[in-house]
């Protein structure tokens, strides 16, 4: 306002005719401060509206500010960033059911394969020990060979049931790598086809374990089958050597 005021007088002057050669240098340092004054308000204006702007809703475009370093810094919310961000969270999601279902599947694999390892043992035991044993060891045996006949039954539905998760798993997985792929996450399609890669390793390592435990199995089952041949071959010819001897008696 002082400005204003400065202004108008430097004005009435000059219209009045009344400036006298000693009043110019006046009036001119009086103009250039008029001029100064000015200036800094249209800049002060200027920072105010500026202000004004980035605090008005309406002038914020849809982006987060963070704080870095000291400076603000605009992150990226486009649509082709959040279906990066969602297909990497997917990744993350389905290699932690592949991680599970691997598990579990390892876990029944192994299991089956003692039971099929322990019924092993039981069953050459009892071959071993045909014509020796007496009625309770043989009882006692033939107990065990059946309790470990079920556990390995039980063990192999369970290797059946988290074997058709862990395809399920597999698969999810071979689509959430894509989708990650087609959608620009690179890194995170890369990793969750690392995860396939080794739990299909790891499966494999479990899968050759139980079958080489069947084919021990198979391999026992084959030996009981000649072993029993030969005891009842051996039974049948000592009741016949019985029956001669006796025949021989009654002579």
């Amino acid at each position: 306002m002082q400005a204003v005021r400065q202004c108008s007088a430097c004005a009435r002057h000059a219209a009045g005719g009344l400036v006298r050669n000693q009043d110019v240098s006046l009036l001119q340092r009086r103009g250039a401060a008029c001029i100064r004054y000015l200036s800094t308000s249209e800049k002060r204006k200027s920072g105010v509206q500026k202000l004004g702007d980035l605090t008005n809703p309406t002038h914020i475009s849809l982006a987060s500010l963070s704080v870095s370093h000291g400076l603000w810094q605009v992150e990226d919310l486009s649509h082709n960033s959040l279906i990066r961000r969602a297909a990497s969270v997917l990744t993350d999601s389905s290699s932690a059911f592949l991680s599970q279902a691997t598990l579990a599947l390892m876990d029944a694999l192994t299991d089956y394969s003692k039971a099929v390892h322990s019924r092993i043992t039981f069953q050459k035991r009892y071959l071993a020990s045909l014509g020796k044993m007496s009625p309770s060891e043989e009882e006692s045996l033939q107990r065990a060979i059946s309790g470990w006949r079920a556990e390995a039954a039980e063990r192999l539905n369970e290797c059946k049931h988290y074997d058709s998760t862990w395809i399920n798993a597999v698969n999810l997985s071979k689509m959430a790598a894509q989708a990650a792929h087609s959608s620009g996450a690179h890194q995170a399609s890369i990793l969750v086809q690392t995860n396939i890669q080794v739990a299909q390793s790891q499966v494999e390592e479990a899968r050759k374990l139980s079958a080489e435990a069947d084919k021990k199995l198979a391999e026992t089952k084959v030996e009981e089958i000649q072993r029993m041949a030969e005891y009842n071959a051996f039974l049948e010819g000592s009741e016949e050597h019985e029956v001669h001897e006796a025949y021989l008696r009654e002579d």
